[in-house]
């Protein structure tokens, strides 16, 4: 059984994924497929350096920061990076998902929704928490400006839409403890892993 997880930046999904990782659940973290992939695949390499300029690649890796900087700033080309890099991580999951034997796997992934992702998931875990707790998350570990990170979120859908589309929330705001909150979802998705129902 397939598992979303997501949430918006800054929301803690990293976190709440080392939590099922203890609790012996595999875990792809798309965002970390996708740099593997930028660092490793030559045929994806050369496109984005027809698209972005031979900047891009610096000692044979692809400068992640120039590329973002190239793409956030214009939807077209970020559109097209977007639609060569996440089939390439669909079907890495694909590989990795065939060699599972757990009763679930957690597919986390930023972009759930807006890449379309979720479809493949039986249930959505989403990682909630307020707008200014995570910018000063973002700002602390990136060094980004608040535009920056504000730019940034606001090429995600709005937390409150992820929401609505979740089978459980997780809040990550200093109110409620992580870890009580993904051993209830981990007991029912075994539940349901072993029972279907």
């Amino acid at each position: 059984m397939i598992v979303g997880l997501t949430g918006g930046i800054g929301s803690g999904k990293t976190t709440v994924a080392q939590i099922f990782q203890q609790l012996k659940v595999p875990v792809f973290v798309a965002d970390e497929e996708s740099k593997r992939l930028l660092d490793t695949d030559a045929d994806l390499q050369a496109q984005l350096v027809e698209w972005l300029g031979p900047e891009l690649i610096k000692e044979g890796r692809v400068d992640r920061a120039y590329m973002a900087s190239r793409i956030f700033k214009d939807e077209d080309l970020l559109k097209k990076v977007n639609a060569l890099i996440h089939p390439a991580v669909g079907r890495a999951f694909q590989t990795w998902y065939q060699k599972q034997e757990a009763p679930y796997i957690i597919r986390e992934a930023a972009i759930l929704f807006e890449s379309g992702t979720h479809k493949d998931c039986a249930k959505i875990i989403v990682v909630s928490a307020p707008e200014e707790l995570r910018l000063q998350r973002v700002i602390k570990r990136s060094g980004e400006s608040p535009e920056q990170v504000k730019a940034r979120m606001a090429k995600q859908w709005p937390q409150e839409k992820k929401e609505a589309l979740a089978d459980y929330i997780i809040h990550n705001d200093h109110q409620e403890m992580l870890i009580p909150q993904v051993l209830q979802i981990h007991e029912d998705l075994i539940h349901i892993a072993n029972t279907g129902r």
